[in-house]
This record gives structure tokens, sequence and C-alpha cells, in this order.
């Protein structure tokens, strides 16, 4: 078990495969200059499998999410969910994708054993989607949809960031696209993970806004009792059901204390929360050709230190060394 000093316990991996992306966008990453790990820094397959296997069976992980950077951008991601799929007992698995080459590779992941997909799309306007991403490739993030959607991969999961200037005034055509093509839409409130560290909390769209936006055209309904527990997203149904939008408000109403995820990077450092500013080696511990059992205990031990929260309303606050792409979604 994952536990930490204030009695969290960690059900939920998040594993990112690879820190390259083949977008640019500009909440996460510079147009250009950022140095990726040279492939001996990065786990291997086998390497990524057998810390898969040592969490679920050994650490009591049930929920395993494949991130990035881009996890499509993995040559071996099929046979990775593959194998993850044997373990016994078997883990819950999805993908967090921007959906640039899911329409290739939708139906072999379903077949590989992966249950469903969170694509991250921010805009319906194909030159808002350039400005966004710094790269033209709308079309395919849509196509990449569907064929998530028509393999089975569900449900669908639609992520999004609204930026000031940009696509702030989208929430509710989005939302009705959304529910038009039977996706569940997620707002994320923006982060300070951006590499250039340009982020400002007075400059974000806030989930007040956001429900603000989509109130002018539809009913919201609270799903819950306004408790979310570990869930990132509070939810409504839209228009009474039974589709639903989500809005996870990490900075404005953080979650932190309910947290229970465990982030293992590409390079295989092991991050108790996406804001920390340490990491815990695991790499090394498997490349010295230490046992499961030991594996297991480093992995504890570094849980075990997690910190009470992300620290955002903290003064002192100061963001990851590492980009969002390194860290993993």
């Amino acid at each position: 078990m994952l536990i930490d000093t204030f009695g969290r316990v960690a059900t939920d991996l998040r594993v990112s495969l690879t820190d390259r992306c083949n977008l640019r966008c500009t909440y996460c990453m510079p147009e250009e200059g950022l140095q990726w790990l040279g492939k001996p820094d990065l786990l291997t397959d086998d390497e990524i499998v057998r810390l898969v296997r040592i969490a679920v069976t050994d650490l009591g992980i049930t929920e395993v999410r494949f991130t990035g950077g881009e996890p499509l951008l993995r040559p071996g991601l099929v046979g990775i969910v593959e194998q993850c799929a044997q373990l016994a007992p078997r883990p819950r698995m999805s993908l967090t994708t921007n959906g640039i080459g899911l329409k290739r590779t939708a139906a072999a992941l379903k077949s590989a054993g992966l249950d469903r997909v969170n694509v991250s799309l921010d805009t319906l306007r194909p030159d808002v989607f350039k400005t966004l991403t710094r790269r033209d490739r709308h079309r395919d993030v849509i196509e990449g949809l569907e064929a998530a959607r028509d393999a089975g991969l569900t449900p669908v999961k639609v992520n999004t960031v609204l930026m000031p200037g940009l696509n702030a005034d989208e929430a509710p055509d989005l939302l009705a696209w959304a529910v038009e093509n039977a996706y569940e839409l997620r707002f994320i409130e923006q982060m300070p993970l951006d590499a250039q560290h340009g982020w400002k909390r007075d400059g974000m769209i806030t989930a007040g806004d956001i429900l603000e936006s989509l109130r002018t055209r539809f009913t919201l309904t609270d799903e819950g009792d306004g408790e979310r527990g570990s869930a990132p997203a509070e939810r409504w149904l839209v228009d009474g059901g039974p589709h639903r939008v989500g809005v996870i408000a990490s900075v404005t109403r953080p979650f932190c204390g309910a947290c229970d995820r465990t982030r293992l990077t590409a390079d295989g450092q092991v991050r108790t929360c996406l804001f920390a500013r340490e990491e815990s080696d695991l790499r090394a511990a498997l490349r010295s050709g230490v046992d499961d059992e030991e594996i297991a205990r480093l992995w504890k031990v570094a849980m075990w230190g997690k910190k009470a929260g992300s620290g955002l309303d903290d003064p002192s606050f100061l963001q990851p060394d590492r980009p969002m792409s390194a860290i993993g979604g």
C-alpha cells in the first residue's frame, strides 16, 4: 500500500511514456529550445511493465493512466498496454493524448486492453488551434476522437483549457459539440506548469468563469453533494442529463486532501504531485539489479513523504523545474 503521513492511499498511477510531443501548446511548452531526454535515460518497455506490475500486484494500484509528453509517440505503446492488461488483478487502463495519431492506433489499443482515452482539444476553430498549439493539426485531433469513440474507448473524455484572448468565449460551443458527439467534456483551469514559467493567477480563466459562461446556454445540475473526493472533476448534468460536463478546478478549488495519485516520469522518477520539486529515483534501483521487494519499499518511502498540498496558495510557491511534458499529465 502506498500511504502518506496524512493517511491518503495512492491507487491511481500516472505513467509518462515519453517527454516528447508533436504539439507546442503555449500553456505547456516553449516553441523551441527544450532538451529532450536521451534514449538511455528513458525507461525501457520492460522496465515500465515491471514497475506497473509491482505497483498493481504489491502496492495496491487499481488505475493506470499512460501519459506523456505525447504517449502515442512511444513505439512500444501497444505492447506495453497488452502486457499490463495481463496482470492479475487487472488494472483499469486509460490514456491521455493530444489525439494526433489516434486515428491509426485506436483499434489496436482497444484490442490490446486499453479501456478509454482522454483527448486534449481546446478549440473548435482550426485557426485558434494553430495559434494555441503552434501546429496545424486540428483535423487530425477531430478524426482521432472519432476513431476512439468508434473503437469503444469510452467514455471518450475531452480535456479543454481556456485561455484569455484566444478561446475563452468557446465554452458553450464546445459543450454543445461534445453533447452532439457523445464525448464527456472537462474544462481544466490553467496550471503553473508551463516551461517558460509565464503563468499568472490573475490571468487565468477560473472554474467560476467557465460555469458562468456555460449557464448562458445550458441548465447545469450539480451531480453530487459538492464533494468530489479523489476525483479531479466536479461534474454537472447538462439540461437534466444524461450528458455531463466536468470542471477541474486545480487552482481555485484543489482536491489535495483526497488525492490518490502517484506519478512515474519517463525516466523512472517517482513524483508525489504534479507540483513537486523533488523526485525519487527508481530507474537507478532497477538497473542496479535490486528485487521487486526493494523497488516496492523505495516507492513506499517516496510516497510517505508526500506533502499536504500543492502549495499553490503559498506566497513562496515555485513552479517545478521540469516542464509538464517531462512530468506527465
